[in-house]
């Protein structure tokens, strides 16, 4: 009875110590990666219903086949009987066996067939083993946008960068019985990496890839790119570039620069989609009006330098409005002239074209545009026209939020939740102070609408709807050394519709499109895509269209 009452009272902790030592084990282990879905939301008048929910990024186990050379008796039964298996000749792994004493690997990436094939084999010094991995069940959509999982388990480029230390798995210990009343004292479900839900639609990303990838066989583009955004929020429903690679094959790539995203990590100057932002200051500064008049020469001498229209083009007597209808630079550059360096420089900073958007992609780059914070009077010239500045896509397009969000400007997005187990953090809007006023932008959007019913952009223009847009040709210029290619050229064209309650904003910028100076080939991919939305988000059309018998068949 002592011994007991010693035993059982005195050391009892002592003993149930070891008996828990016995019974539980403890093991590192590590959470799996968030995973990345975009949501099939269908819009319609401005709200969001919730549809398909489609899987960019997903885990999933990357099974590979091994050996143990020492281990195999008979080294060519062994490689008869694995290469049917696999699919893969005898003498291949024969040369893997005779390279390796102790450990060879055979073949990565095993699909799923091929391992049930290899988990019926009965091989001595055989070895199946799986990691963690990383799937991307779209192939190559919105690859730039989406990143991918490098071979470190790091997040490289786009949203797998930016959101790595969100989508990485934390590292824990787990508790592990050993007898029948084993616990388990850490969920690992806390560990797990949260999930991603981005902004972007399907329907409308494929529906812009699809359309560069025609724009490439139609006028051999060297690249291109579109970004469709809502303009009262920021949330990008599509950011398309080509070309483009499989997510699932970044590693076979020699071209690294196509993993870079060129609308928020390559700057480029805009060309004349810029002179809208120009005709805002000096209308919003009080110095011209939409009646003022203006003489166009075809030219404009400041110092000792020429400024010329697109092609040495003469307008003659125009309006303020002519002055986008046409897309005269000397027009521009009259508008630029009446205002104070500093006002235009103030304005830049205002719309954002001086930092970065804050969009939550990885790596994006911004321009201080030094040289013409410093520059000449020739350089704020060319500036109105959208030569001698540079900016970013994103930039441009969040710039020009402005016009279809009643003069303020709106943070782009790709993120909108973030979900960890129950906990969901939403992301909310981010909308700038008035940068112009609600007159000002009404003026402006006039003429830009005018710049699709009558002017360049008159084959953006669809029946029944009034778009608001401009359309852009730019030089581009030399990488180390002054001066502009003269076989080269950026065509793009900007816009939102429907012009007086806009529900999409659009940018489509095309790359050395193999085309006329003269042609405007934005403008048909701009058309199609607003007519794609039209129809999908079954928009109401904002005036009845006459029959085609009566239609009118003009310019």
């Amino acid at each position: 009875m002592g011994r007991l009452f010693y035993v059982q009272i005195m050391n009892h902790k002592l003993y149930q110590s070891w008996a828990l030592g016995q019974q539980t084990g403890f093991e590192q282990i590590q959470g799996t990666r968030g995973q990345i879905f975009f949501e099939n939301s269908k819009e319609s008048q401005g709200s969001v219903g919730t549809g398909l929910i489609e899987n960019l990024a997903i885990n999933k186990d990357k099974w590979l086949v091994a050996a143990q050379p020492k281990q195999i008796k008979d080294k060519v039964a062994f490689a008869k009987v694995l290469g049917s298996a696999i699919g893969t000749s005898e003498e291949f792994i024969l040369s893997k066996l005779e390279k390796g004493d102790s450990y060879v690997i055979i073949k990565k990436d095993l699909p799923d067939n091929q391992v049930s094939a290899i988990k019926k084999l009965k091989l001595d010094g055989l070895s199946l083993e799986n990691t963690p991995g990383r799937y991307y069940p779209e192939g190559s959509m919105a690859a730039q946008t989406v990143g991918f999982l490098g071979a470190g388990g790091q997040g490289q480029y786009g949203i797998e960068g930016y959101y790595d230390p969100v989508l990485q798995g934390k590292e824990g210990m787990q508790e592990q019985g050993k007898g029948l009343n084993s616990v388990d004292s850490t969920s690992l479900a806390n560990l797990n990496g949260s999930d991603l839900y981005v902004t972007l639609d399907y329907n409308i990303q494929f529906q812009a890839e699809e359309l560069l990838k025609e724009e490439k066989v139609k006028d051999d583009i060297d690249s291109g790119q579109i970004i469709v955004m809502k303009s009262d929020s920021g949330r990008i429903l599509a950011l398309a570039n080509y070309p483009s690679f499989n997510l699932n094959d970044y590693s076979k790539e020699n071209n690294l620069g196509i993993f870079q995203d060129t609308i928020v990590q390559k700057l480029f100057e805009p060309g004349s989609v810029f002179k809208p932002f120009t005709m805002a200051m000096a209308l919003q500064e009080g110095k011209v009006t939409p009646d003022t008049k203006f003489i166009d020469s075809g030219f404009v001498k400041i110092g000792p330098d020429t400024v010329y229209n697109f092609d040495h083009e003469k307008y003659g007597l125009q309006t303020m409005s002519g002055i986008l209808e046409k897309s005269i630079n000397t027009g521009a550059v009259f508008l630029s002239s009446l205002i104070p360096h500093s006002t235009f420089i103030s304005y830049l900073n205002k719309l954002g074209f001086n930092n970065k958007t804050g969009v939550d992609l990885q790596g994006e780059v911004v321009s201080q545009n030094t040289l013409l914070k410093t520059g000449s009077a020739f350089g704020f010239a060319t500036a109105s026209f959208g030569q001698g500045i540079e900016m970013t896509p994103i930039q441009l397009i969040r710039a020009f939020s402005v016009f279809a969000n009643n003069g303020k400007m709106v943070k782009p997005f790709i993120v909108e939740k973030i979900a960890h187990g129950s906990d969901q953090q939403v992301k909310q809007n981010v909308v700038s102070d008035q940068i112009i006023s609600p007159q000002t932008v009404s003026e402006v959007n006039k003429m830009m609408i005018n710049v699709v019913e009558r002017g360049f952009g008159d084959g953006a223009k669809i029946p029944g709807y009034y778009l608001a847009g401009k359309t852009g040709t730019a030089q581009v210029p030399f990488e180390n050394k002054k001066g502009y290619y003269l076989d080269k050229t950026i065509q793009s064209f900007i816009g939102f519709g429907p012009a007086l309650k806009p529900q999409f904003l659009i940018l489509v910028k095309l790359d050395n499109p193999k085309v006329p100076k003269s042609a405007l080939s934005a403008v048909p991919l701009f058309k199609k895509l607003a007519q794609y939305i039209i129809n999908y988000w079954q928009i109401p059309p904002d005036y009845a269209v006459a029959s085609t018998s009566s239609q009118s068949t003009g310019h």
